[in-house]
């Protein structure tokens, strides 16, 4: 258990009277959460083999496979070349996380020290602004979460492509492969750290006082409850989820660039 401690007097950037290795939660979240901004940026700017098989000119013999990254992909012809269609889709769940409730308090530990850990002083001491100014953006995450439902259905479909293989006759057949399961997996984390967010726990029932009041109100009290549940490992899903779509991404790079080779189970 972490040693409770307060603040030592006067203040300042890491004075505390905590014993622990305080540090090494924020330290590791910014490693972490820097190293995910790292990557995923070098892939958008990389802008290549983040597609591959039915109807491109990579894997012809194989089911359709898109990077979540690139997911609906986007083309506009009138758009440059060096504009990757990563940056036209990745605001919308790069925001949601963004103004993540449990996000802010991780980015605002590791990369602002606001507070850098509890009973631990930070750089402006004790004065407290709240989530104002330029910071009245975080009030866009209920309008996020819309955008990551509809991401939640089309990257299910990109499951469902990745299952439809070419046969040598020109038709198309069922198929499972690693990709496949790679895919599904990280549609699954995501789906379970979009449905255990803290605003769409409020959206299906957290505002209503009398669920047998309002239409649907078994129905609603039942989503809210399993909202609920689920949001009690909502800290533990974003991890998860923000791991796998960044695995999802470097095992199609890899199978589409030919590094690895796709094993097919069915």
């Amino acid at each position: 258990m972490a040693t409770v401690g307060r603040t030592v007097g006067g203040g300042g950037l890491g004075a505390t009277e905590r014993r622990d290795a305080w540090w090494l939660g924020p330290l590791a979240t910014a490693v972490a959460l820097g190293s995910f901004v790292v990557y995923a940026t070098f892939r958008a700017i990389y802008n290549a083999q983040y597609r591959g098989g039915i109807g491109t000119d990579t894997l012809p013999d194989h089911a359709y496979l898109l990077s979540p990254f690139f997911s609906p992909l986007i083309v506009l012809p009138w758009l440059p070349k060096w504009i990757s269609p990563a940056f036209l889709i990745l605001w919308a769940p790069g925001g949601f996380r963004v103004t993540c409730y449990y996000y802010r308090k991780a980015y605002y530990r590791a990369f602002f020290l606001d507070p850098p850990g509890c009973a631990v002083g930070e750089p402006r001491g004790h004065i407290y602004w709240g989530e104002t100014r330029l910071f009245l953006f975080q009030n866009l995450h209920r309008y996020f979460l819309y955008f990551a439902l509809l991401f939640l259905v089309i990257l299910t479909i990109d499951v469902i492509h990745s299952c439809i293989w070419p046969t040598a006759a020109g038709g198309r057949t069922f198929g499972l492969s690693v990709a496949t399961l790679v895919l599904a997996a990280n549609v699954t984390l995501l789906t379970l750290y979009t449905f255990s967010c803290h605003s769409l726990r409020h959206l299906v029932g957290g505002n209503v006082d009398c669920f047998s009041c309002v239409a649907l109100g078994q129905a609603r009290y039942n989503a809210w409850r399993c909202a609920g549940a689920l949001n009690e490992h909502h800290m533990l899903f974003a991890w998860l989820s923000l791991f796998s779509v960044g695995f999802a991404d470097f095992y199609v790079w890899m199978v589409v660039s030919g590094r690895i080779a796709d094993l097919r189970i069915l």
